[in-house]
């Protein structure tokens, strides 16, 4: 829990000097004012960010939590759970969604085993930081005890604390694991005050007892855990998921780093919407990066209150959609510092 603490107390406001230049001087270039449109905006909150008018996230790195999820025994999906523990040492590999678009966009990749079921071997790259074997069925109680809810978030600001040492400017979260867009689901319901059956989806794959079941798990998991919608940690301990909350923890150690964080998909929302819950500061670092076709992600998109960049029909997770929209911030910053103005060009308007 300190080291919780000690991260939010870091959390400050944008830089709103810097933002201010960075505006003037975007407005200033030789070219149609705003017509680079929300590159302008990034390049803007990027300076609040970092305090740099012309800001550099040249080191780029995706953080990928794996964990499984005990509400899977209720039916909720198609797909075994097994595939967890067989894809995360894929991601050490280069073999996996994320690991494709990020070879394009020139980002790394790590993995963290924050909960998987079952044991990975040793060997595979993958960095092994395992609260508890998946959370328990929170059909059938909490999904796991507070102080385990914690210690997720509080392994996401030691893995992002430890990459932002070595120096990484950028930094996107992503997931892996079978069930958790029934976590996401009732997280993004105690939050919205929705029926679960309103924003409940197919996720990765259905189970037999269709989506209408799968509503019913998780309306039947809020009635029986009853999660404080003003309490982050008690929803994520409640109805969350261990790769949530080191999710979670990732967004708010960026923001206390004054690192710009780029949320994947609908997991990632729900996880910005834990890391907001916690510290209301901490989303003026979020870009979040697509909507996912599942039902609820614009709900969840439209609760945390910022606008993804693209719609991709992309559902895969993995923070496949963060490395797909780091060149875009790249971008970003390229404009504000290479496009010339009125003046260095010697034109006079």
């Amino acid at each position: 829990m300190d080291l919780l603490q000690q991260t939010i107390g870091k959390i400050e406001e944008l830089d709103q000097i810097n933002m201010k230049e960075a505006e003037t001087r975007l407005d200033q270039l030789v070219k149609p004012p705003k017509s680079l449109g929300r590159l302008e905006d990034i390049a803007i909150q990027l300076a609040g960010i970092t305090k740099n008018i012309y800001p550099e996230v040249n080191n780029k790195k995706v953080i990928v939590m794996a964990a499984d999820h005990g509400v899977y025994d209720e039916g909720v999906s198609s797909n075994p759970q097994n595939v967890t523990i067989i894809q995360t040492p894929l991601f050490p590999k280069g073999l996996t969604g994320v690991c494709a678009i990020s070879r394009v966009s020139g980002a790394g990749v790590i993995a963290v085993d924050i909960g998987v079921k079952g044991n990975l071997p040793g060997d595979t790259g993958v960095i092994s930081r395992k609260i508890k074997h998946g959370t328990d069925n929170m059909a059938k109680g909490p999904a796991m005890t507070r102080d385990e809810a914690i210690k997720s978030i509080e392994v996401g600001i030691e893995i992002a604390n430890k990459e932002i040492a070595n120096g990484v400017q950028l930094l996107g979260v992503g997931e892996m694991g079978i069930g958790n867009t029934t976590a996401s689901t009732a997280i993004l319901s105690v939050l919205a005050g929705v029926d679960p059956v309103e924003i409940t989806g197919m996720g990765a794959g259905i189970g037999d007892g269709g989506i209408d079941h799968k509503a019913k798990v998780i309306d039947g998991a809020i009635k029986l855990n009853q999660p404080d919608p003003h309490d982050g940690i008690d929803i994520l301990s409640k109805v969350g998921g261990l790769e949530i909350g080191g999710m979670a923890g990732v967004i708010l150690a960026a923001a206390a780093k004054r690192i710009p964080i780029v949320v994947d998909g609908y997991i990632s929302t729900a996880a910005a919407l834990i890391a907001a819950l916690i510290e209301p500061k901490s989303k003026e670092f979020m870009i979040t990066s697509h909507v996912s076709p599942e039902p609820g992600a614009k709900k969840a998109s439209e609760l945390l209150g910022i606008s993804p960049l693209m719609e991709m029909n992309m559902r895969l997770g993995e923070g496949s959609g963060a490395a797909l929209v780091f060149p875009i911030l790249e971008s970003a910053c390229s404009i504000i510092k290479r496009i010339a103005t009125f003046d260095e060009a010697g034109m006079k308007i």
